[in-house]
């Protein structure tokens, strides 16, 4: 067998391979920025706490290095092709282990030395990253204060992160679970092609899809048997059911648990919640939660497809509900599932979905987004149903605002709003006539005396612009539609003569049709509307958009326009003027600190931060009082995360709302 001679592959001890004292490693110039963020850190730190705790002989593989040697400048440097994301954040986080046990443990802290600095030169750091920002790596690695430096970068945040999360006492046990980490190093000959194999390593195959990332984690650890039982009796009834919508299901039975907005957008976001809603437990707990998941994919099947339901009745409202997609599943997944175990009658799962129903419509009627809306219904439903219906209340705009916006509005979801206004249960085989036609021949008419061509210019104006409203618009056999077509109303009333849904075979008689007779029945189709779907009867204010702050976005790093990206807070009452999350985050936090400290000190010692004792480290710090310090050079995602995190610890996350800006609604 033949033996490879230009490219070196090895399995190493990573701190052991960063330890070397030969090892210089060198970011080309070509590579991206460094952007991982606290998520990433999180889940690194998480892994290695976790291997810690392992049997003396397991290890955690992090996958391979690629590098190639710089023959040209200096051949002892390694120049690193694939494999900087990781090796920096490992970087960062022995950095901040070495910061913290310095003055204490000069042992370990010589050790970790090893990893961070070149044994020729300890003012210079082992990894050399792109010169545009090898000054700000060099800073935080080495604890330079630097006031030429802009201290904001992913290598502060989550530098600051490593510090809040590892405190001396635990950085033995980090320490050692830092030395079971294992990579394969492959180094390149001259002769080799370092972009093919950068791009055959990062490019071939399909990446792991969140629920793929789910099975494994779930299976991984248990006994050949037990992961065939698991497989067997739980996982493949759950994808027999969700089939192709798997991922959907994962995502929606997370917000239906968590009641928070899970986001498929990004790196595995959907895996992240997971993992942090069910950490592992032996495998008796994961039969338990197992049974959970396969009964819930059962109903998601049934959200699927309606027409599988057992009861008729219940089959038409879910029906009625998928008209607006499948974003409201959690909810409906959860009532759903209470109706079959005896929780709920048949009588109140039907009225949660007419709710849920006249809650999408009339909002998107009036022209107020549907999205984020579920994961606050979910919170509210597990208090109970009262909570439920006086939130949906709480976002369902009034008959008034319907009234209004039916006059001069087009119609959303036709075929569904006419078949229930029209009593066809089924709509298949009809169209939506438009009765003045959107687009009229000169010829047409609306009494069979005046054409279209001999109308004013206003009022062809008046009649373009009812023509998509509701009072313009009925159901009609396509056979019939087929012969109206072009024609003016008084061929088209002949027609409608021969339908057999009775509001438009009524059509019949009238006499002709124009404004005046299309706002008539706007008003009267109106009055059918508002009883159909009705505004929960609760007494509470319209919210007009506000978003509960457990609903607010998390922005990964800092996007365009995020320093405008609130109009305002409503902070249990107070109407507090903050653009971003930057101004958010100090005011609660200190807000809190003034209004019920032991809960804002409870959450920080839960969390490791953001509140310390001392400035540990160097950057933005806000003095809290005369030993309290506010660190605030986090990025976006975990300060809006720390925001709502320290309100829920608080018990009053439910009485502050956020107001998104025109560009926090486009961001």
């Amino acid at each position: 067998m033949s033996t490879a001679t230009n490219v070196e592959a090895v399995a190493v001890n990573t701190i052991e391979w960063l330890s070397a004292p030969q090892t210089t490693i060198v970011v080309p110039v070509y590579q991206r920025q460094y952007r991982w963020d606290i998520g990433g850190c999180e889940q690194l730190l998480s892994d290695i706490r976790t291997v810690a705790a392992s049997a003396d002989d397991h290890r955690h593989f992090i996958g391979s290095i690629l590098s190639a040697h710089d023959d040209a400048d200096a051949p002892e440097d390694l120049i690193l092709i694939d494999g900087q994301q990781r090796i920096t954040t490992l970087m960062l986080l022995v950095a901040a282990l070495h910061h913290s046990v310095r003055d204490t443990d000069p042992t370990m802290a010589a050790e970790l030395e090893r990893v961070l600095v070149r044994q020729d030169d300890p003012d210079r750091t082992k990894l050399r990253p792109h010169e545009a920002w090898a000054d700000m790596f060099e800073s935080v690695v080495l604890d330079r204060v630097d006031s030429t430096v802009d201290r904001e970068s992913r290598f502060d945040d989550n530098y600051a992160f490593f510090r809040s999360q590892v405190h001396a006492d635990e950085a033995p046990r980090i320490w050692a679970g830092l030395q079971k980490l294992e990579h394969v190093s492959i180094t390149l000959g001259a002769a080799a092609n370092a972009q093919q194999i950068f791009e055959s390593l990062n490019s071939t195959g399909e990446p792991l899809r969140d629920h793929e990332l789910i099975h494994n984690y779930v299976l991984m650890g248990l006994s050949h048997a037990e992961q065939r039982e698991i497989e067997h009796d739980y996982w493949l009834p759950i994808e027999r059911s969700t089939g192709e919508s798997i991922g959907a299901f994962w995502r929606h039975f997370l917000i239906m648990t968590t009641g928070r907005e899970v986001t498929s957008v990004g790196e595995h976001g959907v895996y992240s919640a997971f993992r942090q809603s069910f950490p592992g437990s032996d495998v008796d707990a994961l039969r338990v939660h197992a049974s959970l998941w396969r009964d819930h994919a059962r109903v998601y099947s049934i959200l699927l497809d309606p027409s599988t339901a057992p009861d008729p009745e219940i089959a038409q409202q879910l029906a009625y509900v998928s008209t607006f997609g499948r974003a409201s599943s959690p909810l409906v997944m959860s009532a759903y599932r209470d109706y079959e175990t005896g929780m709920l009658t048949k009588e109140q799962l039907i009225r949660t979905l007419e709710h849920l129903q006249s809650l999408l419509l009339r909002r998107t009627i009036v022209g107020v987004p549907t999205d984020r809306l579920i994961a606050r219904l979910c919170r509210a439903r597990a208090v109970g149903e009262e909570e439920l219906v006086q939130a949906i209340a709480r976002i369902t705009p009034s008959d008034e605002r319907i009234r209004v916006a039916l006059k001069y509005t087009e119609v959303p979801h036709a075929t569904y709003v006419l078949g229930r206004l029209e009593g066809v249960s089924d709509p298949n085989g009809f169209d939506v006539e438009h009765i003045v036609p959107t687009a009229p021949s000169d010829s047409w008419s609306g009494d069979g005396v005046r054409p279209w061509g001999e109308l004013s210019e206003d009022e062809q104006n008046s009649h373009r612009a009812l023509a998509v409203t509701l009072g313009n618009l009925t159901l009609l056999e396509q056979s019939l539609t087929e012969r109206v077509f072009g024609e003016s109303f008084p061929a088209k009333a002949q027609a409608y003569a021969r339908s057999g849904v009775e509001d438009t075979r009524m059509l019949q008689h009238e006499a002709s049709w124009g404004t005046a007779a299309i706002a008539a029945r706007t008003a009267q189709l109106t009055d059918r509307f508002i009883e159909i779907w009705k505004r929960p009867a609760v007494t509470v204010i319209d919210d007009d958009g506000l978003t509960p702050i457990l609903d607010a976005r998390r922005h990964r790093g800092w996007p365009a326009g995020w320093e405008r990206e609130f109009d305002y807070i409503e902070y249990r009452g107070e109407h507090w003027e903050v653009p971003d999350v930057k101004y958010l985050f100090n005011r609660v936090f200190k807000r809190g600190w003034a209004d019920n400290r032991a809960a804002v000190l409870a959450y920080s010692e839960q969390r490791g931060g953001p509140i310390y004792d001392a400035k540990a480290w160097n950057g933005h710090w806000d003095q809290l009082d005369e030993s309290h310090f506010l660190y605030m050079g986090w990025d976006s995602q975990y300060m809006m995360a720390a925001v709502q995190g320290v309100l829920e610890a608080s018990g009053i996350a439910a009485e502050v709302f956020v107001k998104y800006s025109y560009i926090g609604d486009v961001m």
